[in-house]
Formats: C-alpha cells, sequence, structure tokens
C-alpha cells in the first residue's frame, strides 16, 4: 500500500471516528456530571471509561465482520441499516436533542454513560465495523486508537476546555460534527442502496 494512500485511508477512519465520537460535543454532558467531584476523582473515572471503551471497541474492531457473518447479514446490509442508525445520531446532535444527561445520573459514570454511549455508542461501533472492512484492520485499529488518545485528553481537560468553549460553543462544535455524521451517514446508505 503506497504511504500516500495510507496516510489519507488513516486521516479518513480517524476523522470518521472522531466525529462518531464526539468527544468535544459531550463536554456539557461530562461536566455536568463531574461538577461535584474532584479533579483526581474526575480524572480516575475518565481513564477508567477510556479503559472500557478501549475493550468494547477491540471487541468490535475484531469480531464486527465476523458477527456480521455468522448471522448471514451481507456487508451492504449492514451499511444501510448502520448508515440509518447515524443518520439518527447525526441529527439528534444537529437538532441539540440530549436524552442523556438526566438518565445518566442512575448508572456508575465510568462505565455509563462515560464509555459507553459517549465514548463508544452505536455510531462509533457502526463506522468501525464498515471502516475495518473499508480502510482494513491495521488502518483502523490505529485510527481508533488515536481517538481514544484524543479522547483522554479532551476529557481529562473537561474543566479547561469547557470554560474555553462553554456550554454554547461546545454545541456548536457539536452540532457541526453531527452534521458531517449526517452526510457521512447519507453516503453509507447511498453505497450500501447501490450494492443491494
Amino acid at each position: 500500500m503506497p504511504l500516500e494512500f495510507a496516510v489519507s485511508e488513516f486521516l479518513k477512519a480517524f476523522l470518521a471516528i472522531f466525529i462518531a465520537m464526539d468527544a468535544i460535543g459531550n463536554l456539557p454532558i461530562l461536566y455536568l456530571l463531574t461538577k461535584k467531584l474532584s479533579v483526581k476523582e474526575r480524572n480516575k473515572n475518565v481513564d477508567k471509561a477510556i479503559f472500557i471503551a478501549t475493550i468494547l471497541l477491540l471487541v468490535f474492531l475484531l469480531f464486527g465482520i465476523g458477527i456480521l457473518g455468522y448471522f448471514g447479514i451481507s456487508f451492504n446490509s449492514f451499511r444501510v441499516a448502520g448508515g440509518i442508525v447515524l443518520l439518527i445520531m447525526g441529527l439528534r446532535i444537529v437538532l441539540g436533542l440530549r436524552l442523556m444527561e438526566e438518565g445518566a445520573k442512575k448508572y456508575e459514570l465510568s462505565a455509563v454513560p462515560l464509555a459507553t454511549p459517549l465514548i463508544v455508542g452505536p455510531a462509533v461501533i457502526t463506522v468501525t465495523i464498515l471502516l475495518v472492512n473499508e480502510s482494513g484492520f491495521l488502518i483502523t485499529l490505529i485510527a481508533a486508537a488515536a481517538n481514544l488518545i484524543a479522547s483522554w485528553i479532551i476529557l481529562h481537560q473537561t474543566e479547561l476546555l469547557f470554560k474555553i468553549l462553554g456550554r454554547q460553543g461546545s454545541e456548536v462544535i457539536a452540532r457541526i460534527m453531527g452534521l458531517i455524521l449526517t452526510a457521512l451517514a447519507v453516503e453509507f446508505i447511498k453505497i450500501g442502496w447501490v450494492g443491494l
């Protein structure tokens, strides 16, 4: 694989996962849920959440395509279904439909909602499986690892970033990301539909 092509595929994969992960857009939720915690407690929760999210992401990286094969699901069918999920997630972000904040208080913060669905949710899982098929396992693995590191850094700096961006700034960035995710979803649906 030529280096230029590999770099291009990595950037495409990185950005797709980054947009689906939406770490910046999730800052208001994390800030709300952890504002009564000390910085040390918040960072401990973030560390644990990234660890759980890494395991989840690895499971779908390694076995996602195999799971589809086991259930006899064609990849084009998954593209269409996955595209619909991404479309819903993208529209939810664009329209500002945050249903997570109140319900999240019922669970242990690091596992739910932080590890899943905020870091590794349906959108990330869908994008990851699609990328393994289209860009290959190694590129997707590196892109996923880079995103987990980026999320770890962003979430460790929650208070600082939230003070800089504010809730409104975070929401604006999230909605731009949501719009791109929606467009990506339409592409997946279109390619899958043509393949069917």
